[in-house]
């Protein structure tokens, strides 16, 4: 039987690095110096804040995302993790994820990290090729990436690594070499990403000039089921568009925000689903700590969200998965018979077209749909 109060999930943003990427449109920001103790008592503040407006809960997983967040001292990882029991206690298995550049500098924190209670990381890798590398401005090569990624699994019980896809020029041929050759380093996690052009960052502008041009339709479409076909015959299969893991390697942290379940965000631009509230926090770095010292937390949104959105939220959420959604819970959530959520006569062409597989209460994207995701949820989800 599904518990009625699954475990909270918390998200914590770190939102500096050392340099911007071209591609990235994340809130993150690049400072000459930043006060780490400072920063530390904020990000404490601001978490005491959720921890009393979500008493009573466990955590079952917690998210140091960025920015780079293995930019931060492990001592102040260490806190955050003690506040964070203190406040709400931990399960036995909490999974406790850090995002990290695979620079020697940062793997260097790697043993402190896991000391401090890391338990999992996800590496940035980006790519296994170094003229790769460079067009998306990471600051690594690829031996040093790979050093990382050795340091990581000797100090981390779950590792998993990032690659983006689909890059100008990519061949299929290529990009399955160097996917085959990610699967060899035995990782249990593989995110998998198509590059994309982001409003607002460097690539979009050299694009809109005419100096950056990726892969077409069909070639990307090649390139996305050459990858779910390779990490599925490699024991990783696709459990979310972009996400492979082997059977029970999921990130749990992620199925909290695909399964709509509850999860506080806390730092700069943060998000939070809060018992039917939609939170975030100041985006600017700075404002979001004027306001922790103003108010004794960083929150500039919570509003209450009618059951409809949230219903409407849950569908595009779970419908990224592998395992699809359960119709009685949507409509539970949005509080109205599920045919004011979906169009059911559409859903029913794509279920015979075989995009769509329907199993009594049971809404799953095939195989097949997922390449057409983009286009199947406006379908089928009423406005």
């Amino acid at each position: 039987m599904t518990d009625p109060t699954p475990p909270l999930a918390l998200y914590v943003h770190w939102p500096f690095c050392v340099s911007k990427c071209p591609y990235c449109d994340f809130n993150s920001h690049v400072r000459e110096s930043v006060d780490q103790i400072a920063w530390r008592d904020a990000l404490l503040a601001d978490l005491a804040y959720e921890a009393q407006a979500l008493p009573g809960r466990r955590l079952g997983s917690i998210f140091f995302g960025g920015g780079t967040p293995s930019l931060m001292p492990p001592a102040t990882v260490a806190a955050i993790l003690a506040a964070a029991e203190s406040a709400w206690g931990f399960t036995d298995d909490i999974e406790i994820t850090l995002e990290a550049n695979p620079s020697s500098v940062e793997a260097a924190r790697f043993a402190d990290l896991a000391a401090a209670g890391v338990n999992r990381v996800s590496l940035g890798l980006q790519a296994l090729d170094d003229a790769a590398l460079r067009f998306l401005g990471r600051a690594h090569g690829v031996d040093e990436g790979l050093a990382a990624l050795a340091t990581a699994q000797a100090a981390f019980a779950r590792v998993s690594f990032d690659l983006i896809y689909a890059r100008p020029g990519q061949s299929l041929a290529v990009w399955e070499a160097e996917l085959r050759r990610a699967l060899g380093f035995g990782t249990e996690h593989l995110s998998l990403y198509q590059l994309t052009i982001e409003p607002g960052t460097r690539f979009a502008t050299e694009a809109a000039a005419g100096r950056l041009t990726i892969p077409d339709d069909d070639t990307a479409a090649d390139l996305f089921e050459t990858t779910r076909a390779i990490t599925a015959a490699a024991g990783l299969p696709a459990y979310e568009i972009s996400n492979h893991a082997r059977p029970g390697a999921e990130s749990r942290h992620n199925l909290v925000y695909w399964r709509y379940q509850d999860y506080a965000g806390i730092g700069p631009g943060a998000h939070g689903r809060r018992a039917g509230l939609a939170t975030a926090r100041h985006k600017k770095p700075e404002n979001w700590l004027g306001a922790v010292a103003r108010n004794g937390h960083g929150a500039q949104i919570e509003d209450a969200l009618a059951p409809s959105e949230r219903a409407k939220e849950a569908l595009l959420m779970g419908l990224r998965l592998r395992e699809g959604i359960d119709l009685r819970r949507i409509a539970q959530l949005g509080a109205v018979p599920i045919a004011e959520l979906i169009d059911e006569p559409a859903t029913a062409r794509l279920v015979a077209q075989g995009l769509l597989i329907r199993a009594g209460d049971r809404l799953a994207v095939s195989e097949a749909g997922m390449l057409l995701l983009d286009a199947i949820l406006p379908a089928i989800v009423q406005p």
